[in-house]
């Protein structure tokens, strides 16, 4: 178990394209971090560079208090799981999980030992004789996570390694690598674009754009205190809109849209909105109620769209600030497309920040 430490690290290619800039990160000993980001933000260069498959153009990279800013991938002591899996098919399950302490020269005896617990710790026990081809995708993803926890790694390093499951799968295996990693006290980096497969599994993550890091928080604090437009936006879904500050009250501000006054949060502690100023305001789907709950942030609208999901009812309700996303968790009230509505959202619900 060890904690990581990436100090100002910057990485450009071609000597123009800036992947990471200036980039500083903490990771605690044994903790399951998420990076995620749209594609080309750099969350997978950083893990690529914390591997060492990459080179930093500048900073430096700890693990506790080693720099192994410099050190070849296999002295580091990280495993790292592919979203390819990159099992050899002419191998067995055991050849494969083996085939990294063969080449650290260990005893053979040692070897068949830590190949049985690594197959036990993923639930595989019996399997080591049988091929590759004759494995589900998700077998062949925990050969893989055996095969890197067998080296015994001071962390485990996870690119996008669900997404070539499918749905259902992809949800069972979140639970399993979430309990190996905590079972076996490991420190873990985990790379993904599905928000939904970080809010499950994170203790922490860190939402990255342009090669920077835009916030880091728990799941909860990233979903609920977003710190600008653009993370709100790509964690979860979330309906905004831009308008005109007109006052501010301790950590709410009132922000007026086409004529109507709405108020919620502020989470930069560094912003206070000035009359005029713009201002952009993040209401989440869940956080619209079609039921009178109090006085605060009304809006009158009219359903153009509904989707019944079961458990919930998705609606899209057109209002003077424009087309709202509407998740409903009580699906034996019904609305019909044509239905004139009310919305409503208190005021702690809905975040407002700094137009970008």
């Amino acid at each position: 178990m060890e904690a990581i430490r990436v100090e100002k690290v910057s990485k450009v290619f071609d000597g123009a394209v800036v992947a990471l800039n200036g980039l500083n990160l903490e990771i605690k000993a044994g903790e399951l971090f998420f990076l995620l980001g749209a594609s080309g933000c750099g969350k997978t260069t950083l893990l690529r560079c914390i591997a060492g498959l990459e080179t930093p153009s500048d900073g430096r990279i700890f693990f506790g208090e080693l720099d192994v800013t410099k050190l070849a991938p296999h002295k580091r002591e990280a495993a790292m799981v592919f979203q390819s899996y990159a099992l050899w098919p002419h191998l067995s399950v055991s050849r494969n999980i083996s085939f990294g302490l063969e080449e650290r020269k260990i005893p053979k005896a040692e070897i068949k030992e830590r190949v049985a617990e690594a197959l036990k710790m993923v639930r595989l026990e019996g399997y080591g004789e049988r091929s590759i081809d004759q494995l589900s995708g998700g077998q062949q993803q925990r050969v893989s996570l055996a095969r890197a926890l067998v080296v015994k790694p001071r962390c485990l390093l996870l690119d996008e390694p669900l997404s070539n499951l499918d749905a259902q799968l992809r949800i069972e295996m979140r639970r399993e690598i979430r309990s190996i990693v905590k079972d076996n006290g490991l420190t873990a980096i985990y790379v993904t674009h599905d928000q939904e497969e970080a809010l499950a599994m994170a203790d922490r993550m860190a939402v990255l754009a342009k090669g920077r890091i835009a916030q880091i928080g728990t799941p909860e604090e990233i979903y609920r205190q977003p710190a600008y437009s653009h993370v709100a936006s790509f964690i979860g879904e979330t309906n905004l809109a831009d308008g005109d500050v007109m006052e501010m009250h301790e950590d709410f501000c009132f922000v007026k849209i086409n004529g109507t006054a709405l108020v919620g949060r502020v989470t930069d502690k560094n912003w206070r909105g000035q009359p005029g100023e713009k201002a952009t305001v993040s209401i989440r789907p869940e956080v619209w109620r079609l039921h009178k709950e109090s006085g605060e942030n009304e809006i009158a609208g009219k359903v153009v769209e509904r989707s019944y999901l079961g458990q919930r009812i998705e609606y899209f309700v057109d209002t003077v600030i424009g087309r709202q996303q509407v998740v409903e968790m009580n699906p034996y009230v019904l609305h019909s497309v044509g239905d004139h509505v009310t919305l409503h959202a208190r005021h702690g619900d809905i975040v407002i920040f700094p137009k970008s």
